[in-house]
């Protein structure tokens, strides 16, 4: 069974990636609705609403800047993502590193 541990693992986590996706339905729109987005992100969802509820509103702020095209702005968030685990990885490691050599002496 140790052999082959990581190779189930591995079958395991494909799956629990792929299956999701599988059973994901789109359903259509109603009448008077524009077609919905299966992986919208919530921060067009919400604009969508308030526009709903509110037809007037007007942003507080303009964005310093934007990017120029959706796919930059994918890089540029899953760069903060990567960022983000990349610190946290070496904080928790290097705490665990401390603790054992203060466990040691």
């Amino acid at each position: 069974m140790k052999k082959y541990q990581n190779l189930l693992l591995l079958a395991g986590v494909i799956v629990l990636l792929v299956v999701p996706l599988l059973l994901v339905e789109k359903s259509p729109p109603t009448p008077g609705q524009q077609e919905v987005e299966i992986f919208a992100g919530a921060d067009g969802q919400a604009k969508d609403l308030v526009v709903e509820i509110q037809p007037n509103y007007k942003p507080w702020f303009q964005p310093i800047l934007e990017p120029p095209s959706g796919e930059i702005e994918s890089l540029l968030f899953a760069l903060q993502a990567a960022l983000g685990a990349g610190f946290l990885g070496y904080y928790l490691g290097s705490a665990v590193t401390a603790a054992r050599i203060r466990q040691k002496s």
